[in-house]
């Protein structure tokens, strides 16, 4: 059974086509006009295994807040709905990532519900041209339409790129173990016999 999506949204300020394959090889074609975010989603492939193509038009004339948080917001219902009713998955993923002087530890659960704790210190509002605070926002709206539980963590650091570099790579891992097929997992990994509701 294929696990892809393609997820298409147009609004006044962004327009996004989305194509997600959970088993794929690592390929990307990535064009937001936001160069440092595109390089951030080519790791995020490349390190999940996944294929991925994203294609955005945003009002960058504004800033790039729109373009970045409607890119999570496709991101996480691509997810969603790629997983599908999530028989045989691992459900959970987490893994520990060091980049250079950052450690980062990234922990999920694909249980259907939404939340998000993100412990992570920039230490500068920019990484070249783009703002660090995007980060969050972006991990805020991917794992709100994911419906997913998301745990960041950056245990120290010194350089902003490095954070977030670790913290895409990290997500990706976690992410990557999550979506696994679990062979002693047949059915829906949870007791309740659901994780759609």
């Amino acid at each position: 059974m294929s696990r892809t999506a393609k997820i298409s949204r147009q609004t006044a300020e962004t327009q996004i086509e989305l194509e997600l394959n959970l088993d794929g090889e690592g390929k990307s074609e990535i064009s937001t006009g936001v160069g440092f975010f595109d390089h951030m989603l080519e790791l995020f492939t490349r390190h999940g295994c996944f294929d991925l193509k994203v294609k955005a038009n945003g009002d960058l004339h504004v800033d790039q807040h729109h373009t970045v948080e409607d890119v999570g917001i496709c991101l996480g219902q691509a997810i969603r709905q790629s997983i599908g009713d999530k028989k045989g998955i691992r459900r959970y993923g987490h893994f520990t990532l060091p980049m250079e002087e950052t450690l980062c530890t990234t922990a999920v659960d694909l249980s259907g519900r939404y939340f998000l704790v993100f412990n992570a210190q920039f230490h500068s509002p920019k990484i070249g041209e783009f703002d660090s605070e995007l980060v969050e926002d972006f991990w805020q709206s991917t794992a709100a339409n994911a419906l997913c539980n998301l745990h960041v963590n950056v245990f120290y650091s010194r350089n902003s790129h490095h954070v977030a570099e670790a913290i895409f790579k990290s997500a990706a891992r976690a992410l990557r173990m999550a979506v696994e097929h679990d062979p002693r997992m047949p059915g829906v990994p949870s007791t309740k016999g659901t994780l759609s509701e």
